[in-house]
């Protein structure tokens, strides 16, 4: 119970609903990527991303000095659906 109200507080925000969408449409996406893509400065991104990254919602890869994020491959099917409607 607590993993699933520790994921739907990191959905609880319009930015990071943003992020979730856009990641949803691409396959990773650098915090630079992500932080022009929503108008967001790059530390507020990287701030949503680890809440995100925390809650299970995201995944990331070090890709020399980049670090990619996607979608969890791992969502509950709560979660999933949610993603999907947005």
């Amino acid at each position: 119970m607590k993993e699933l109200e520790k994921q739907l507080k990191a959905l609880a925000n319009k930015r990071r609903l943003a992020i979730l969408k856009l990641l949803k449409s691409k396959q990773r996406l650098s915090v630079g990527d992500i932080s022009d893509a929503i108008k967001l400065s790059f530390k507020a991104t990287s701030k949503h991303l680890l809440i995100l990254y925390s809650a299970g919602l995201l995944e990331k890869e070090q890709v020399n000095l980049t670090v990619l994020y996607r979608l969890s491959g791992d969502l509950p099917s709560g979660i999933r659906h949610v993603v999907s409607i947005l």
